[in-house]
């Protein structure tokens, strides 16, 4: 129950975004829909992930879950209006936990889902040479 309660308490962290919003153009005049969504890992912050958010169009509302393994609600959120970039941190370890991230248009009613999987390795080489 512990490590619930301090998987819920790191992900409501994560309700403290980093305010940095990015503005960009909702089309780039080719005629084309741009996608609905793009979820990418942009680095770490004093070891912690850093991910960002990037919406498609401005005039939508856009719904953000994000969910543990087990399908527990761990933060939502409703975005609209002039915020086409969100960064989420993850203010503590989840350790190989993987998470899912759901990002549902309100204008468009499509749902993207991404899957964090994390995973750590170890790698120890040891090279003998001989030199004479």
């Amino acid at each position: 129950m512990k490590t619930d309660s301090r998987r819920k308490l790191a992900i409501v962290a994560l309700a403290f975004t980093l305010a940095f919003s990015t503005p960009a153009l909702a089309n780039d005049g080719s005629g084309k829909d741009n996608p609905n969504s793009e979820f990418k890992f942009i680095g770490n912050v004093k070891d912690q992930p850093v991910f960002e958010l990037n919406f498609g169009s401005e005039e939508d509302e856009y719904t953000v879950i994000f969910r543990d393994e087990v399908g527990n609600i761990l933060y939502i959120d409703n975005f609209k209006g002039a915020i086409l970039s969100q960064k989420f941190l993850f203010s503590e370890d989840l350790g190989d936990t993987s998470l899912n991230v759901s990002v549902k248009s309100k204008k468009t009613n499509t749902t993207a889902v991404y899957s964090i999987n994390r995973s750590h390795s170890y790698v120890e080489d040891t090279v003998i040479n001989k030199i004479k």
